[in-house]
């Protein structure tokens, strides 16, 4: 089982949607995937067609059985038309109440222990985080292998990539701690590019040239994604052949590649 976890310190870059497509597409290329819904706005819950529900809160608070938290996605919600899905998808749902995680346990290390029951049940497990850093980051910081730093090519989103680098990097000594290797930095991918900028132009380069193969071919900023928000489908469901389809799904290649 391969943890994941989407991060950027800055609002709106594209975590959700990022996590939501990847968690999809490994689920139809085969793998069992879970995504936890990691921010009190719960928008990976209801943008893979789900409602909200305190399910993270359940499992962490009050030791709800995963079994009654994990929601499955039905294959309606993200399948590519006329394709098979191979694998299964899982929602773990949030709510307002995942606001209230940091304060009423004091365990950091409690989704570690809870992912442990997870073991060789599910491939991928995918977070969906919350901007704002908090304790519950420190715990997911704790049970992650992983880390993709969705980044859009503008000051603050890379801002916000400074300073979730900088929190990542001072977690590492607890986890050597307990015995955990180093958080790896999968990929940064930039969102919402527009090639035809000499800003964008100009960050992609200073990106590549400070961590090299790490950045991810960029996704465009493209009308299909709107379009496909507001049904809540990927858009290689709505729109399986477009430019946005294609280069999400060398993204989705690229993790699974990673991972297996």
């Amino acid at each position: 089982m391969h943890v994941i976890t989407l991060l950027n310190e800055k609002g709106g870059v594209g975590k959700t949607t990022l996590a939501t497509h990847i968690g999809a597409g490994l689920a139809v290329r085969g793998l069992r995937v879970i995504i936890i819904d990691a921010d009190p706005q719960g928008h990976a819950t209801v943008s893979l067609g789900m409602q909200r529900k305190p399910g993270l809160y359940d499992l962490l608070v009050r030791d709800a059985s995963f079994s009654s938290v994990l929601q499955q996605v039905p294959e309606d919600n993200y399948c590519v038309p006329n394709q098979k899905v191979e694998g299964v998808l899982y929602v773990i749902p949030s709510n307002e109440e995942t606001r209230a995680i940091p304060m009423m346990t004091s365990d950091g290390l409690i989704v570690l222990k809870r992912l442990s029951e997870l073991e060789n049940v599910v491939d991928v497990v995918l977070f969906d985080t919350s901007p704002t850093p908090s304790l519950l980051h420190a715990s997911i910081y704790m049970a992650t292998h992983s880390i993709i730093y969705p980044t859009e090519c503008e000051y603050l989103s890379l801002d916000g990539l400074v300073q979730s680098l900088q929190h990542k990097d001072q977690l590492q000594p607890t986890r050597q701690q307990w015995g955990l290797n180093a958080i790896d930095i999968m990929g940064i991918v930039p969102m919402k590019y527009r090639e035809s900028t000499v800003l964008h132009n100009r960050n992609l380069e200073m990106l590549r040239k400070q961590f090299g193969e790490k950045v991810w071919q960029p996704l465009g900023l493209r009308t299909v994604w709107g379009e496909a928000s507001l049904i809540r489908r990927p858009v290689f469901h709505l729109a399986p052949q477009s430019k946005a389809a294609n280069e999400v799904w060398k993204v989705v290649l690229r993790v699974e590649e990673a991972i297996t």
